[in-house]
C-alpha cells in the first residue's frame, strides 16, 4: 500500500529531475535541450496527477510536492530561458545597429541588464503556484494560466528560432520589446482571474469531455501544420475556448 501511494510522488520527482536538468542547460545557453527537458517534465506533471486519480491516492503531500516540482520545471526554467532570449536580443539589436551604422539605439534603458526582466516569469509562477495551493475554487478547473502552459509558451520561442528561422520570426523574437511584452503578458495571465478548463479526464466519454476533445483535435491539427509556431496559437485557443465555455455556462 505504501508503494502504491508513492507512485505518483515518484513521477512528480521525475518532473523535478527534468526541471533541474532544464535549468542547468538554460544557464549554459543550450535552449534546445532545456526546452526538451521542460517538455518531459510537463509530461510527468500530467501523468502524476493521472496516476494519483487512477490509484485513488491523492494526498496533501502530493499537492505540495507537485507545486515544488512545477516551480522548477515550469517556473525557474522558463524564466531563465527568457533571460537568455533577452540577452540574445540585446546582442542582435547591437549587431543590427552596427551593421546599418545606426548612431544610437532609440531607448533610455540600459539594455545590458534587461535580461533580468525574464525572471519576472519565475516570480509570477511562484505566486500563481502558492495561490493555487490555497484556492479552493481550482479543484476541477483553473483560474489563470497554469504554469506548464505558460512554460510551453516561453520555450516555443527558442524552438521557433531553431527550427523555423524565417526572417519575420527572427526579427520578431529578437525584438527586445516583443520579449518584454511576452514576459509581462505571461505574468498577467498566470495570475489573472480568468477561468480555464482543465485537461483532466475523469471519464473518457465524449459528451462530458466535448470541449477537451475539440481543443485537443484542433491543437493537433495546428501543430501538424505549423509545428512550433502553433504553440502560442494553441495557448491562445485554450484561453478563448475557456472564455466561450464560461460565458455559455453563465448565460
Amino acid at each position: 500500500m505504501w508503494i502504491k501511494r508513492q507512485i505518483p510522488n515518484f513521477i512528480t520527482l521525475l518532473n523535478l529531475f527534468c526541471g533541474c536538468i532544464a535549468v542547468v542547460h538554460a544557464i549554459q545557453g543550450d535552449m534546445e535541450i532545456a526546452a526538451l527537458f521542460i517538455m518531459l517534465g510537463i509530461g510527468f506533471d500530467f501523468f502524476d496527477g493521472l496516476a494519483a486519480r487512477l490509484l485513488n491516492v491523492q494526498s496533501e503531500l502530493g499537492l505540495q510536492l507537485d507545486s515544488l516540482a512545477d516551480m522548477v520545471t515550469s517556473g525557474l526554467a522558463p524564466g531563465l530561458v527568457m533571460c537568455h532570449l533577452l540577452g540574445q536580443a540585446f546582442g542582435y539589436t547591437e549587431y543590427v545597429a552596427t551593421t546599418w551604422e545606426a548612431e544610437t539605439l532609440s531607448t533610455d534603458l540600459d539594455l545590458s541588464y534587461i535580461s533580468s526582466v525574464g525572471l519576472l516569469i519565475t516570480l509570477a509562477s511562484a505566486y500563481r503556484l502558492a495561490k493555487f495551493n490555497v484556492d479552493t475554487r481550482q479543484t476541477t478547473s483553473f483560474i489563470g494560466l497554469p504554469t506548464p502552459a505558460n512554460a510551453l509558451l516561453i520555450i516555443s520561442l527558442p524552438l521557433i528560432l531553431k527550427y523555423q528561422p524565417e526572417i519575420w520570426t527572427i526579427n520578431l523574437i529578437y525584438n527586445i520589446w516583443f520579449l518584454i511584452g511576452v514576459t509581462v503578458v505571461s505574468c498577467y495571465l498566470l495570475n489573472a482571474e480568468i477561468p480555464l478548463f482543465a485537461l483532466k479526464f475523469k471519464t473518457w466519454g465524449f459528451k462530458e469531455n466535448k470541449v477537451r476533445y475539440i481543443f485537443l483535435l484542433i491543437a493537433i491539427i495546428l501543430i501538424a501544420l505549423l509545428k512550433f509556431i502553433a504553440i502560442p496559437l494553441v495557448i491562445l485557443l485554450y484561453i478563448l475556448m475557456s472564455l466561450i465555455v464560461t460565458r455559455s455556462e453563465n448565460a
